[in-house]
């Protein structure tokens, strides 16, 4: 299987959630499920089928976090010259916005909080290039440009 890159930050982030989905949120589901057992008749029991399809959500994401877990390899804002896993890269775009992402794993991408995967369009484009460079790369509404302004080697 394919070992997923996260940074140290990302790998902690990991075992907090499964260990707060092992611990208190399986508990939470199984005290739902209780409840709405005792409601009666399960045939039309909107509350049990609903108690069921959190705990199918919550047992899926747990054995994913596992899997995720077992192949996972960690690794550091390595001091390179160009753009690395855990580096925070300033973007520039055509129209002259500059935008600040940090280059992270597929695990533990979140665009709102700025992290995108090596393997997005945007992180695939960047990666391993040099402060001054400009690279193109498609988007769902066309072609893109950006022109890497700063790197910086995150711990």
């Amino acid at each position: 299987m394919k070992k997923t890159i996260v940074t140290r930050e990302g790998l902690e982030k990991l075992q907090e959630e499964l260990n707060e989905l092992k611990t208190v949120t399986r508990v939470k589901v199984g005290n739902d499920l209780k409840k709405a057992r005792a409601f009666g008749d399960l045939s039309e029991n909107s509350e049990y089928d609903e108690a069921k399809n959190e705990q199918a959500k919550v047992e899926g994401r747990i054995l994913e976090l596992e899997e995720i877990l077992k192949n996972v390899e960690v690794v550091e804002g390595v001091k390179t010259t160009g753009v690395g896993f855990g580096n925070t890269v300033l973007v520039e775009d055509e129209s002259g916005e500059v935008s600040e992402y940090t280059i992270v794993g597929a695990a533990e991408a979140n665009f709102l909080e700025n992290k995108i995967s090596n393997e997005s369009p945007i992180g695939a484009a960047i990666f391993g290039k040099k402060a001054g460079d400009k690279v193109t790369f498609t988007t769902p509404g066309g072609q893109a440009t950006l022109t890497i302004k700063k790197i910086i080697h995150n711990k």
